[in-house]
């Protein structure tokens, strides 16, 4: 499907992690929360669930963004239990902190810290979990090894993180386009990025050498759901990070010509109900 100038749906086609950073990425972020709720619901519930999160357990969220798994952990944790969510990132932790206090819990707290050097006692944590991030990160197997050290012997880390392109060609497709039209080169394959993880087995064995045992992966299908075009562009321009880098490489046409090409991309993925384009997450999970 990819032309000699996009690159293949099995490359990793980052974000660049300083996107994550940026002012008003927080609030960006959040603008998106129905799409996201209903894209990674099951998959979302099923790593809680492989968690084994309960009643007054104690549970870390690595990679945290706007809070939106941390205030469902905290459900399943209770008054007894607490959840500490975590990011590198201080925008998007920011409006984290702000809806949880919104929500009234007193039982989650946020801080500012990076998954490679988790500032965090060892064996000190029932569960972790992760919803995609693990991905993202630099010297993954570094973070893993830190999110296994915080545990307590028998807990269980539990992550989600996106399949492979071709089976997530609601963000593969515009990422192309937008690519090709920003003239941006493909990312190398061993980078970090969105698909990272997502070809058979790469999760697994990261989980495996990071010392899990009992690791299992799940692949949960999914739909990325939009009443109409214009409220897809919406949501790529103004409340996910996929397009950032390519449109601010680009002048008022060049933004035209490549919305215009997304638009019409897409338009394969329209019916009467309006757009509703099938993807795929995996969920791990692995025992200390």
């Amino acid at each position: 499907m990819a032309s000699e100038s996009e690159p293949s749906a099995s490359q990793s086609n980052p974000i660049p992690a300083s996107v994550y950073h940026e002012a008003d990425m927080g609030a960006a972020w959040s603008r998106g929360a129905a799409v996201r709720g209903r894209e990674f619901e099951a998959a979302t519930a099923l790593m809680l669930d492989l968690g084994l999160l309960g009643s007054g357990d104690r549970v870390l969220d690595v990679g945290a963004g706007t809070g939106e798994t941390a205030l469902l952990a905290a459900e399943r944790v209770g008054p007894t239990g607490s959840v500490l969510a975590t990011d590198i990132a201080a925008p998007m932790l920011d409006v984290a902190a702000e809806a949880l206090r919104r929500a009234g819990l007193s039982n989650v707290e946020t801080r500012l810290m990076d998954a490679r050097d988790l500032d965090l006692p060892s064996e000190s944590f029932d569960a972790v979990i992760s919803r995609l991030a693990i991905m993202l990160i630099p010297d993954r197997q570094r973070a893993l090894a830190e999110m296994h050290r915080v545990l307590k012997p028998g807990g269980r880390l539990a992550v989600v993180v996106w399949s492979t392109g071709e089976r997530n060609l609601g963000s593969f497709l515009p990422l192309s386009i937008g690519r090709r039209h920003a003239n941006l080169l493909p990312p190398p394959t061993d980078h970090p990025g969105m698909f990272s993880l997502g070809p058979p087995g790469l999760l697994e064995r990261a989980l495996i050498e990071a010392g899990f045992r009992g690791v299992s992966v799940r692949a949960v299908p999914t739909t990325r759901s939009f009443p109409s075009i214009d409220a897809m562009l919406q949501y790529l321009t103004g409340a996910a990070p996929l397009l950032r880098e390519a449109l601010s490489k680009v002048d008022d046409i060049g933004r035209a010509a490549m919305l215009d090409e997304i638009a019409g991309t897409m338009r394969l993925f329209e019916g009467p109900d309006g757009v509703s384009i099938p993807g795929e997450l995996l969920v791990g999970a692995g025992i200390k």
